[in-house]
C-alpha cells in the first residue's frame, strides 16, 4: 500500500492533481447550496481547499504556485475576450458615468482600507488580503501576491491569502445587502422601473429595423437605388426588395433598380434613421416581413454563417455579393444583434449574414462565406496562446513611478486581461481569428479560476483555523464587512439621488465594481430582464484592471 500512501500524502505529480481534482469537484458541488436564496458558487473551492489543507493535505510549492499562476491567467484572459468586443462601444453614452461612479466604488475601498491599516496596525500584506476578499475580486489577490514575492524574493507567507479567504463570504453577502438596502431606502418601485427602463432605453438604436414603405416622394420618383444612397450617405439603410406598383412584380434590388411612384419597397434601416428614411422615400404601410416571404415564390431567404478566416475583418462592400450574384444582404447577426449591412461593415468570423435571392444565388454565396458550423466550433487555440504570451510580456514590463520603491507591473493578471480585450476587439487588423464559443470561453474561464481558488486554498489552510481563533481573524471579518458595505452604500446614494440612475442598471453596476459574478445572477433573477447584465458588462472591464492595480500599489507603498 505504499503506492497509495504515496498517492494520498506525497509530492509527485500524481498526489497534486488527484488532490486538486478533489478539492475542486466537492467545492462545485458544495457551491450548488442555497441558503436564503444566496449560493457562493465555485468561492466554495476555496474553503475545501482550506479545509484540506488544515488536515495536513498539501502540493509541492512550486507545482502549487504554477498551478495558480496558469489558472489566474487563464481566468483573466477567457475574461478579456468576452468583455473585449463590446468594452470601447461601453464608453459612449452613460458609459462614461457609469466607470466613474464604479471607479469611485473602488478607489473609495482602498482609502478604508488604508485608514483601517494604520488604525488597527495591521499588516499591509494582510489588509489588501481583506480588501480582495471583501470586494470578492481574486485577480486582485494574485496580483498582491505577485508584487509581494517581486519585492521580497519569496511567497507572502500566507497572510495575503488568510485575509483573503476569512473577508470574502460575508463580502459576497455584503454586496446582495447594499442592492436590497439601496431598494428599501428609495423605495423602488419594480413596475415603474421597467417602464422607466423602457422610456430611457437606447440599446437597440443602431440595430436592425425592418419597414415597408411605399413611393410617394417626387424627388425619388425614376431615382435608382444608387443615387438614392448618395443623397441619404450618411444614413444606415439597405433596401432589399421592390414590388413594382406597374406589374405587381417581386424582386430582388440592386444598385441600378428604379424606384417609381406608388413602388412598394421593404426597406432595412435602424431606429436612429427610420424617421429619416421613411419621410425621404414615403410613407410606411402596414406591410409585415412575412408577408414579403410569402410573395416572394422564387426567393429565398437564408442565414449564412461566416466561417472562412480569410473574410475576419473585411468589409462587405469588398466581397461584391450583389454585383456578382444578384442577391442582397440586408442584415447581419452579431452576438444576437441584428446590424444593417452595410458596405461598409467589417465582417468577424461567427456573423451570421441574412442574404435573399434565389436558391441558386444564395448557394454561391454560401460557398464564398463558407457557413461550416464544424469549423465555427472548432477552437482557434493559437490566437490564444499568442495573446498569453503577450499578455505576460506586457503584464512584466516594469512601469517606474516617482516616489515609488519598486517598479509596478501589471502583472500575471493585468497583461493577459489588457492584451485579450484588445485582440478580441482589434484582433481581426492582425488577421488573428478570435471567436470562440460562448461555452469555450465559459470553460475556460471557469477551469481557471477553480484551479486559481483551489491553489489559494490549499497554500493557505495551513494556519487558518488558528488565525481566526487566536489571532484576531474574527475581527478581519468586520474590517472586511466595512470595506464592503460604505463604498456600495455611498456610491450607490449618489447613483440614484443624483444621477437618477435607473435601479436595475444600478444593480449591475455594483455587482460589476465588485466583479462578482454571485450578485450578477441575483439581481438577473430580480430584476427579470438584463438591465443588470449591461450595467455589470459596461463597468467589469476597467473595474478588474483598477482592482489589480490598486492591489499592486497597496503592496508596495505600504508593505
Amino acid at each position: 500500500m505504499e503506492w497509495f500512501s504515496e498517492l494520498l500524502f506525497g509530492e509527485g505529480i500524481g498526489h497534486s492533481i488527484l488532490l486538486m481534482a478533489v478539492v475542486i469537484a466537492f467545492g462545485i458541488q458544495l457551491g450548488r447550496i442555497k441558503i436564503g436564496g444566496i449560493s457562493l458558487g465555485i468561492t466554495f473551492v476555496l474553503f475545501v481547499g482550506i479545509l484540506l489543507g488544515h488536515f495536513g493535505l498539501k502540493i509541492n510549492e512550486h507545482v502549487l504556485h504554477f498551478f495558480k499562476e496558469f489558472g489566474l491567467i487563464l481566468f483573466v484572459y477567457s475574461v478579456g475576450m468576452q468583455v473585449g468586443p463590446g468594452f470601447f462601444s461601453s464608453f459612449k453614452k452613460g458609459g462614461i458615468t457609469l466607470n466613474l461612479l464604479a471607479s469611485g466604488i473602488v478607489f473609495l475601498g482602498v482609502g478604508i482600507a488604508i485608514i483601517l491599516h494604520f488604525v488597527t496596525g495591521i499588516p499591509a500584506e494582510t489588509m489588501v488580503g481583506i480588501l480582495s476578499g471583501a470586494v470578492t475580486n481574486t485577480p486582485g489577490l494574485g496580483a498582491a501576491q505577485q508584487a509581494y514575492g517581486d519585492m521580497y524574493g519569496t511567497a507572502d507567507g500566507k497572510s495575503i491569502a488568510l485575509g483573503y479567504a476569512v473577508a470574502y463570504p460575508l463580502g459576497v453577502v455584503g454586496i446582495i445587502l447594499a442592492i436590497i438596502l439601496i431598494r428599501f431606502f428609495f423605495r423602488i418601485n419594480f413596475d415603474k422601473e421597467v417602464e422607466r427602463l423602457d422610456s430611457e432605453n437606447e440599446t437597440h438604436i443602431n440595430e436592425a429595423k425592418p419597414i415597408s414603405l411605399i413611393v410617394r416622394n417626387p424627388a425619388v420618383f425614376n431615382k435608382t437605388v444608387e443615387e438614392l444612397s448618395v443623397y441619404m450617405e450618411h444614413r444606415e439603410f439597405v433596401i432589399s426588395r421592390i414590388w413594382y406598383h406597374s406589374n405587381n412584380n417581386i424582386d430582388i434590388v440592386s444598385g441600378k433598380t428604379v424606384l417609381h411612384e406608388n413602388d412598394k419597397i421593404f426597406v432595412i434601416t435602424t431606429e436612429h434613421d427610420a424617421d429619416t428614411v421613411r419621410t425621404f422615400i414615403g410613407e410606411e404601410i402596414p406591410m409585415e416581413r412575412k408577408e414579403w416571404l410569402n410573395l416572394e415564390s422564387r426567393l429565398i431567404n437564408r442565414r449564412i454563417l461566416v466561417t472562412k478566416p480569410e473574410l475576419n475583418g473585411k468589409k462587405l462592400g469588398e466581397l461584391k455579393l450583389r454585383k456578382i450574384y444578384g442577391i442582397n444582404i440586408t442584415r447581419v447577426n452579431r452576438s444576437g444583434i441584428d446590424l444593417v449591412a452595410t458596405p461598409g461593415l467589417l465582417l468577424q468570423v461567427g456573423d451570421r449574414v441574412n442574404v435573399v435571392g434565389s436558391e441558386a444565388a444564395v448557394a454561391n454565396v454560401e460557398k464564398v462565406l463558407g457557413n461550416s458550423l464544424k469549423r465555427l466550433n472548432e477552437p482557434n487555440i493559437m490566437p490564444i496562446f499568442v495573446g498569453i504570451a503577450l499578455g505576460i510580456i506586457l503584464g512584466s514590463i516594469p512601469f517606474f513611478i516617482p516616489g515609488v520603491p519598486q517598479p509596478i507591473k501589471l502583472g500575471l493578471a493585468g497583461g493577459p486581461l489588457i492584451i485579450s480585450i484588445l485582440l478580441a476587439r482589434f484582433g481581426y487588423k492582425l488577421k488573428l481569428v478570435t471567436y470562440t464559443t460562448q461555452s469555450a470561453n465559459l470553460l475556460l474561464r471557469e477551469l481557471g479560476i477553480t484551479i486559481f481558488l483551489a491553489c489559494v486554498g490549499l497554500g493557505a489552510g495551513d494556519g487558518f483555523v488558528d488565525t481566526i481563533v487566536n489571532n484576531g481573524g474574527y475581527q478581519w471579518i468586520g474590517y472586511g464587512f466595512i470595506i464592503t458595505i460604505i463604498p456600495l452604500l455611498t456610491i450607490g446614494i449618489i447613483a440614484r439621488s443624483v444621477y437618477k440612475l435607473n435601479y436595475f442598471t444600478l444593480m449591475g453596476l455594483i455587482s460589476g465594481s465588485m466583479t462578482d459574478p454571485p450578485a450578477l445572477a441575483y439581481s438577473n433573477g430580480v430584476a427579470g430582464n438584463d438591465a443588470p447584465s449591461v450595467g455589470y458588462a459596461t463597468v467589469y472591464p476597467l473595474t478588474m484592471f483598477l482592482r489589480v492595480l490598486t492591489a499592486q500599489l497597496m503592496i508596495l507603498f505600504l508593505a
